[in-house]
């Protein structure tokens, strides 16, 4: 497992890209959208950085919500190395952790080589119009939740529903590197 950290993209539009979830029902991102955003989040089951920061994730998707941002987590990693990231543990993973949003499974890695997503997690906050308003992290440590001194995915959602310029810096997310095929 290597510790890489994700991209800026500069300036990205959502694409119009369809995913199937572990269950083989079809979701357009696009068509994810909430009334005032959409989170995607480029995420797996086995990396301690993701397994670190889906409790965050699936608290934060809620809060998001009553914004009017919904969320999307999208799995690069179905690997026949990595089993462990496969549909099946994608199922079971919607059970223990009460993830109550989509969880898409990323088969060709077509959608993370669009977004240029780079490690797992990797987040991308879009507003109403799907353009790119923060690619950043969640908080300001990955590990040891308790150990946060700076929340910086919700804010920047705050400053989205005001109509503000975006946060900057956007830090990065650190994580494992894609498991990339081929």
């Amino acid at each position: 497992m290597a510790l890489v950290a994700s991209i800026h993209v500069g300036d990205f539009t959502l694409p119009e890209v369809s995913l199937k979830d572990s269950h083989g029902k079809t979701h357009a991102l696009l068509e994810q959208m909430g009334d005032n955003g959409l989170l995607v989040a480029f995420t797996c089951n086995h990396c301690p950085y993701a397994i670190a920061v889906w409790p965050r994730l699936v608290r934060h998707a809620a809060t998001l919500k009553a914004m009017g941002i919904n969320t999307v987590a999208i799995n690069p990693n179905i690997h026949p190395d990595f089993p462990e990231d496969g549909l099946p543990a994608m199922q079971e993973k919607l059970v223990e952790w009460a993830i109550d949003f989509p969880y898409l499974a990323d088969e060709t890695q077509d959608v993370a080589k669009t977004f240029d997503a780079q490690c797992t997690p990797d987040i991308y906050m879009f507003d109403k119009q799907g353009t790119l308003y923060y690619h950043g992290r969640i908080d300001d440590y990955w590990k040891d939740e308790s150990k946060v001194t700076a929340e910086e995915l919700l804010p920047a959602a705050q400053a989205l529903i005001a109509g503000k310029d975006a946060p900057q810096p956007q830090h990065p997310t650190i994580g494992c590197s894609i498991k990339w095929l081929g």
